[in-house]
């Protein structure tokens, strides 16, 4: 492999470069397409695997929610707890609650919420890079041409990693780091929710600087639009400043009503919402972030199990029509070096995978509903 020094006329955050390589012979290029026909053998195998599994899933999913909602008990938020209701799948519609306020000391930022979640971003270079390949004098070319710019970024950029990292070198690590804290305990009504339930309360909206109180911050710390910049020139960021943004999800407390009440299905147990084990296996723990009927949460997850079922299906259908192809490619190889033979096997390896692809899949998606439903 060659390379040729960037070309002089490009912009001063541009250069290209240019690679060459002779192109592959006749076994070669076998010997790399044999490679890919056991990659395509391994995916249409795994297709089958998908399909066949997600009809039993899928099934699986659709007799617990019917079990769920035959089973639930309705309660108000009002009456407090009833200890007949012990172990029982139950529906509560209530606002949250938390005992103290979550609150991040380094920038004076106090909120009433489940979670309080902390975004930290750096400005950095970034390098983009758009590559075109052409024949000549028998090889084959790459003309790569690299550009940087500086963005804010959440995540680290590593320049080590740029084709020119002169001129264009990036912090090792970011001075703050992001942070997400979570109220140790949070309530719908009077019941203390699981865990796997507060990882459902994700509504996270921007805590809002605009009426914020600067008094006793660093000096170095600048507010605008709702960041903490790490700078007294915000307008003008250099490579390294940081920039801060606060959200929150779950108002509760004092706030509450400001929030949305949550609508919750889940298992009893005193004063504990736990998760609930149907008969068919599975664990239903359902927390919406509005106001919902038992049938409407129930309504959603069967629609939600209906919309995963297609969404395998596709990609399972996809796969297998992937791995044919690539498994029947070397029949492509052999014929290559005749230009209209090569076009039309092209065609017809697309046009058979496709038709395969939809029979199999039918076949596999029949034969998994039917081996699930005959249990």
């Amino acid at each position: 492999m060659s390379s040729a020094p960037p070309f002089s006329d490009t912009p001063l955050n541009q250069h290209k470069r240019l690679s060459s390589k002779s192109n592959p012979g006749f076994l070669e290029r076998l010997s790399d397409t044999a490679g890919g026909t056991l990659v395509g053998v391994g995916l249409f195998f795994l297709s089958i695997y998908i399909l066949f599994t997600n009809e039993g899933r899928a099934l699986q999913t659709k007799l617990s929610l019917d079990e769920g909602l035959s089973q639930v008990v309705p309660l108000d938020s009002y009456f407090g707890l009833d200890p007949q209701n012990n172990n029982r799948l139950v529906h509560l519609t209530a606002k949250l609650h938390t005992a103290q306020p979550l609150h991040d000391p380094n920038y004076r930022v106090v909120v009433q919420a489940v979670k309080l979640r902390r975004e930290v971003e750096m400005y950095q270079w970034v390098e983009y890079s758009e590559s075109r390949d052409y024949q000549e004098n028998g090889e084959t070319k790459t003309e790569t041409t690299y550009t940087y710019n500086t963005e804010w970024k959440s995540e680290l950029v590593n320049s080590r990693n740029f084709d020119k990292e002169i001129g264009h070198q990036n912090p090792s690590a970011m001075a703050v780091e992001s942070v997400t804290v979570v109220a140790p305990e949070v309530r719908a009504g009077p019941f203390l929710l699981s865990k796997g339930l507060i990882e459902k309360i994700n509504n996270f909206q921007t805590l809002s600087l605009r009426d914020f109180n600067a008094i006793n911050l660093d000096p170095f710390l600048t507010i605008l639009d709702d960041y903490f910049y790490h700078t007294q020139y915000p307008h003008r960021p250099e490579v390294g400043d940081v920039r801060v943004r606060f959200s929150f999800a779950g108002l509760s407390g004092e706030e509450s009503w400001l929030g949305p009440p949550v609508s919750v299905v889940a298992m009893q147990r005193g004063a504990q919402l736990m998760p609930f084990k149907t008969k068919s296996g599975d664990i239903l723990e359902f927390l919406y972030l509005e106001s919902l009927s038992a049938e409407e949460i129930f309504g959603q997850e069967h629609q939600s199990n209906s919309m995963k079922t297609w969404g395998l299906r596709v990609a399972g259908w996809a796969l297998m029509c992937l791995g044919i192809q690539l498994a029947m490619r070397i029949i492509y190889t052999l014929v290559d070096w005749v230009p209209v033979l090569r076009e039309l096997v092209s065609v017809g390896i697309k046009i058979f995978a496709l038709c395969l692809s939809c029979s199999l899949s039918l076949l596999v998606i029949a034969v998994g509903f039917s081996s699930k439903k005959d249990e």
